[in-house]
């Protein structure tokens, strides 16, 4: 069996199909490992959406914030209406779409593997956690969403609180907890996340940094795969590869192989069916 991670992938069917066809991928033999985000910006979410489902075991997959989007407009009992440029419509209108939604709403917000010590994530960590920190979290917040979705959904917008600590509960709590799992980019060395910078590195001023860069962070042990920062672009570094390039923006699809310490990802160039 080889193990591979799926950068963002959109909406972008067609795209995921070359790429798995340039892995010579087996859905009975291999294992994807999607980073999020399958859906929405991108034409083909409700295919991309069955596709992954279909495989089945084969494929593990976490929620991206754009997958928590659609969750929202579709169970939140109006607290969450669509927006502009959303591509969300096939999948609302689809006849298989509470199947779908269900099969959605049961993906974690982070996977680890802690025999192999990889943890699958869609943005960052704050400093202060380590990978099975970010687990058990992520398996708190599920646990909320199986008991009451729209309740979650209905108070999971917005940006505070930044810093994190150990005491938070309720509504506080779960929103930091999806915060830092699907939007974090950038945090300072305590842990206090600015959600709205999104550029490059190199553009936002300390002490802001990237939420990998920290030498002292607790998660350094564990290989972290992510997506979401598509202005990185590929990125290995500290313990973290980070895959999304851009792919519904005109960049690529990458895979990253895990099993291979020596393997460099392979990309497939796609389209743009959005620009910048």
């Amino acid at each position: 069996m080889s193990r591979y991670a799926i950068g963002d992938v959109q909406g972008c069917h067609d795209e995921l199909l070359a790429l798995l066809r340039a892995l010579r991928f087996s859905a009975d033999r291999d294992q994807l490992w999607f980073v999020g985000d399958l859906v929405n910006r991108g034409p083909q979410s409700l295919e991309v959406l069955r596709f992954v489902r279909d495989i089945g075991a084969n494929a593990v997959t976490v929620l991206g914030n754009h997958d928590l989007h659609l969750l929202a407009v579709a169970l939140g009992g109006g607290a969450r209406k669509a927006k502009h440029g959303d591509t969300l419509e096939e999948v609302l209108a689809a006849p298989d779409r509470d199947r779908l939604l269900e099969w959605l709403l049961a993906r974690p917000l982070a996977h680890l593997d802690a025999a192999r010590g990889d943890l699958l994530v869609h943005a960052g960590l704050v400093p202060q956690w380590r990978a099975i920190d970010a687990a058990r979290l992520a398996a708190e917040v599920g646990a909320a969403l199986a008991r009451d979705a729209p309740a979650v959904f209905a108070q999971m917008y917005g940006n505070e609180p930044d810093t994190w600590s150990d005491a938070l509960s309720g509504p506080a709590r779960h929103r930091f907890v999806i915060n830092a799992l699907t939007r974090l980019r950038y945090c300072t060395a305590e842990g206090r996340m600015d959600l709205k910078e999104k550029g490059p590195p190199g553009e936002v001023a300390p002490p802001l940094a990237p939420w990998f860069s920290f030498g002292d962070a607790r998660s350094r042990g564990a290989r972290v795969i992510c997506g979401h920062w598509s202005a990185l672009g590929y990125s290995d570094r500290n313990g973290v590869a980070a895959i999304d390039t851009g792919c519904v923006w005109g960049g690529a699809l990458t895979a990253l192989p895990l099993d291979d310490p020596d393997a460099r990802p392979v990309g497939i160039a796609c389209r743009g069916h959005r620009r910048p």
